[in-house]
């Protein structure tokens, strides 16, 4: 019995760590639903992403050696040479898809536009937006179960595991949207770690596929070193921001300063 809820736990702590690009490419993407709907969208489009994810794991479980074999391969005169399986290519979409997702709002971010056309330009049907939710969900969720599947074969385990992992993510969505809409600095630097994570999964999809490009093999950024990434952003955005409070108070004491002369 203690066992089982050491793995339960283990398996709870996996998930809210692979879960954090994740919980925060549901938040950021949330924001396109009207208004009203953001905070029905998250908590629907996560309640049934956990859904489908049970689902997936039963199939992953039931097809894991098959998912691993090869059906395309690549050998364009060298220059580019893999072999794809089902995975590799879930990730690699869902990599170019988040690639995509982030270089899209950071131009649509600094686009020179009137703030009432932007807020209203960027506002899409709650439906679609679930459904993209949905989407990324089921898509990340294939390394968290296999990840998984390295602590525990019990599908029960692993589903009750996923609950409460989706119960947590509910719950932290909310907060997390809160924070970014309390703090809309904040948007850019998690558009950079969406960023980050784009290309995190597109070195992984490639390394899973044995993907070589003009010979080099491509590498996968391994967790380490994503979070010593997003560490080294967070860490700039918090320096440039004290700097950019004390020029702005520096600039306001000499203009008060030549106002009293």
């Amino acid at each position: 019995m203690l066992e089982v809820i050491f793995t339960l736990a283990m398996l709870v702590l996996l998930q809210a760590v692979l879960g954090f690009d994740n919980l925060l490419y549901i938040s950021l993407v949330s924001k396109r639903a009207p208004e009203a709907d953001q905070a029905r969208v998250r908590k629907l489009g996560i309640g049934l992403a956990v859904l489908l994810r049970i689902v997936l794991l039963v199939i992953v479980l039931k097809l894991v050696d098959a998912l691993k074999d090869p059906f395309f391969s690549l050998d364009h005169e060298g220059i580019i040479v893999g072999q794809f399986n089902f995975h590799s290519i879930i990730v690699l979409v869902g990599g170019v898809f988040i690639l995509y997702t982030s270089i899209k709002e950071i131009f649509h971010m600094i686009h020179i536009e009137e703030h009432a056309h932007e807020e209203e330009s960027v506002t899409q049907p709650a439906g679609k937006v679930i459904a993209m939710i949905v989407v990324m969900n089921l898509i990340f969720s294939f390394d968290s179960i296999l990840s998984a599947m390295a602590l525990s074969k019990n599908v029960y385990i692993m589903a009750t595991a996923i609950l409460i992992g989706g119960a947590l993510m509910i719950w932290l969505a909310d907060r997390v949207s809160e924070f970014l809409q309390k703090n809309r600095l904040y948007e850019v630097l998690g558009l950079f770690i969406l960023f980050v994570v784009g290309i995190m999964l597109l070195t992984e999809g490639g390394h899973l596929a044995h993907l070589k490009i003009a010979g080099n093999p491509i590498e996968v950024m391994n967790k380490t070193t994503f979070y010593f990434i997003i560490a080294v952003l967070v860490l700039c955005d918090i320096v440039q921001g004290r700097y950019q409070r004390k020029l702005m108070a520096e600039k306001n004491r000499r203009e008060k300063a030549l106002a009293e002369i």
